[in-house]
């Protein structure tokens, strides 16, 4: 049989993977397509987001076709979880069409990929091609990468800017790997603003990489499928920054602090809070599902720095209890100091 194809979505936290994945599903033009999530944190979000997408034929099970991996890094965890987990989906191969795999925020591609090199998968799968994602806005606002040429006059000053943030070390390797960039939320900055972080993207990208606006994930299907790259099979032409370093370690200090509450929030002043907890921690990421005072539908809350999104994704369940769920990002966070924070 041939191999089925593997799509790795990568990219920073709440550049809008899940959102991609999620429009895939719902226009995936009779694909039958086996997604694997990988989220960081105890509680599964972006997988119960796309289970929630209705897109499963009524002989199949979502929970089967949408597999979760929580609490890990998949980078970091390929021979513990991954490995175990592809080996069950190959064993549904003839029911798949194709595989696609979302990283968390803080995964590397290459060890990933390196999974497909072992023969218990390669004569079954092979990584059809890698697709990063990038949020122009936060690009544009220096808050990843910063200002190139303040950074270069800051570096002459100082030689300890020579050494990059784990953070950026990590963008950077998910743009040496990409076969295409897909750039979001570039209706929140100007043309020229545009111009300017395409410009500096081909400069991390190899030739031939292109990079395609994408607005609210909508992208055709046939954009996204269908490179046959073989990503396994040439690794050698993907730089990384990690090429020559034995081990891969993540910066200890980023974790996950989840909470689950009963209490309802009004969306708007439970915004104004959760701005107010950013300002006084190092917070990367907020994203979770929100229980409104007299609304019959579940709020999806997202955030990213001081940006915040929602929208009202399906009812609330019968048997299921309306709780606020949040899974907090970034460095150095405990629980006590967020809910402290959140009243």
């Amino acid at each position: 049989m041939h191999k089925i194809p593997v799509t790795v979505i990568t990219g920073f936290l709440g550049v809008g993977k899940t959102t991609l994945v999620r429009h895939l599903l719902q226009h995936n033009q009779q694909r039958r397509i086996a997604v694997l999530v990988n989220e960081f944190g105890e509680i599964g979000i972006d997988g119960e987001l796309l289970r929630d997408c209705q897109i499963c034929d009524e002989d199949e099970n979502p929970n089967t076709n949408i597999v979760e991996l929580t609490n890990g890094c998949l980078c970091c965890t390929v021979q513990e979880e991954f490995f175990p987990t592809m080996q069950k989906l190959l064993e549904r191969r003839e029911k798949i069409d194709c595989v696609l795999i979302e990283t968390s925020g803080l995964a590397l591609p290459k060890p990933l990929v390196q999974a497909f090199q072992w023969p218990e998968i390669r004569n079954s799968a092979t990584v059809d091609g890698i697709v990063t994602v990038v949020d122009s806005q936060t690009l544009v606002s220096g808050t990843l990468i910063g200002d190139s040429a303040t950074l270069e006059v800051q570096r002459q000053a100082d030689p300890n800017l020579e050494h990059e943030t784990p953070i950026e070390e990590l963008f950077k390797n998910q743009l040496a790997y990409a076969d295409l960039v897909l750039l979001t939320k570039t209706d929140l900055i100007e043309p020229f603003q545009l111009h300017k972080v395409k410009k500096w993207l081909k400069q991390e990208l190899r030739p031939g990489v292109k990079i395609i606006p994408c607005d609210n994930g909508e992208v055709n299907p046939n954009i996204l499928l269908g490179f046959n790259a073989a990503v396994e099979d040439n690794l050698k032409s993907r730089y990384s920054h990690h090429e020559h370093e034995e081990n891969h370690e993540h910066d200890d200090d980023i974790n996950a602090v989840q909470i689950i509450s009963n209490q309802e929030f009004e969306p708007r002043s439970l915004i104004n809070q959760l701005k107010k907890i950013v300002k006084t921690q190092e917070i990367y990421r907020i994203k979770g599902f929100v229980n409104v005072p007299s609304k019959p539908m579940r709020l999806v809350l997202q955030g990213v720095g001081n940006r915040f999104d929602t929208f009202y994704d399906r009812p609330w369940k019968y048997n299921e209890s309306r709780e606020t769920r949040l899974v907090f990002i970034g460095r150095q966070l405990t629980l006590k100091e967020i809910e402290s924070e959140l009243v």
